[in-house]
């Protein structure tokens, strides 16, 4: 079990809003720096994929998912900054799907900052998400740290633009979780040039934060939690003395240091991946799982709904879970070794075999 050693001040922080939501569904990030009047915070929720089923019907559990996330994040104490929202708002991608999402998200108190999914994105290529929420990359710098939102989930144009008899089919394609006839996502040579121009105006000292819906790291392609051109960003962000890349999309808690870059995912509002017994009876609501997947032990069905609290000191981040049973979890970056270490993850030998064939 690793111990964190915290200024009464920054407990206190942490304190009061672990206080009010032990089971929040969503991010509260602390960026700490010497001068504490550039403290600030911003709560993040994602993945809520509202499905519209028929008239004014959605499927409930993923609304009161993201309602619940709303309603928690506004009772936030400290107040964030501000609010990212990071993919996957819709299902489908359609408008009645977006329109309710964003009803929803509309009850938040604070500016919202928006990263767009694939379901959000392969029905008519971020045409109507665009009109909503603006654009689908972009950046922009609060209290000294530099923030950039990619859209990480674009594939070939082939498969995007020649494949497919209707822009349905490529929803569907994409919206399945281990879908072979899917697409590795990427971030693609237009904003990666964008991206080269947008850093090269910062300076290498600035705190980087990146946020895309997929995980700007090589996983498992399986799964498609893979960005195809990952090493290529990494290349850009290499050069600066602290980064930090936020993603969704995985539905569950991964963490992940190379070199410089820190990786850590957000928990979803909607369901866990994999998917556990208690949502058999939401089946035909949820995307075909073709891969039998084993959570890992000490995971549990339900480890990626509960609520995170992330403090990020001068870049590096350091994640603690009050988990979906009431348990603690904390992933604490280790400035010494320069890796995250997590309190309750296996040692080697008492792995099983689905925990180490990738």
């Amino acid at each position: 079990m690793n111990t964190i050693h915290k200024s009464r001040r920054n407990f206190l922080k942490t304190a009061g809003a672990a206080a009010i939501g032990s089971t929040l569904p969503i991010s509260l990030i602390e960026l700490a720096f010497a001068d504490t009047a550039e403290n600030f915070t911003f709560a993040y929720i994602s993945d809520a994929h509202i499905q519209h089923i028929e008239g004014t019907r959605f499927v409930r559990n993923w609304d009161r998912g993201l309602i619940r996330a709303v309603a928690e994040t506004n009772l936030l104490v400290p107040k964030p900054d501000f609010v990212f929202f990071g993919g996957d708002l819709a299902q489908l991608g359609t408008k009645a799907e977006l329109d309710h999402g964003a009803e929803i998200i509309s009850a938040l108190r604070y500016k919202v900052h928006y990263v767009m999914g694939e379901h959000d994105y392969y029905l008519d290529l971020g045409d109507y998400w665009e009109q909503l929420f603006g654009a689908q990359y972009y950046s922009f710098n609060h209290k000294g740290v530099h923030f950039v939102v990619l859209n990480s989930i674009r594939t070939y144009d082939d498969w995007t633009f020649n494949r497919w008899p209707s822009n349905e089919q490529r929803m569907l394609e994409m919206a399945g979780l281990d879908n072979p006839n899917g697409s590795p996502f990427m971030v693609g040579e237009e904003q990666r040039n964008w991206l080269k121009s947008d850093l090269s105006k910062v300076a290498k000292t600035t705190p980087i934060v990146v946020l895309s819906h997929s995980p700007l790291q090589k996983i498992f392609k399986g799964w498609n939690f893979w960005t195809e051109d990952a090493e290529q960003i990494q290349a850009l962000l290499k050069p600066f003395d602290k980064v930090s890349v936020i993603y969704g999309h995985v539905h569950q808690i991964q963490y992940n240091q190379i070199g410089n870059i820190s990786f850590n995912s957000v928990m979803a509002t909607a369901w866990p991946w994999p998917y556990p017994q208690s949502y058999a009876q939401a089946e035909q609501y949820l995307p075909k799982l073709t891969v039998p997947i084993n959570r890992a032990d000490p995971f549990f069905e339900r480890d990626a709904t509960g609520w995170q609290f992330i403090n990020m000191n001068n870049g590096n981040i350091d994640l603690h879970y009050t988990l979906y049973n009431n348990t603690a979890r904390s992933v604490i970056y280790n400035t010494k070794t320069k890796q995250p270490e997590d309190s309750a993850y296996q040692s080697e030998d008492a792995r099983i075999p689905p925990q180490t064939h990738f």
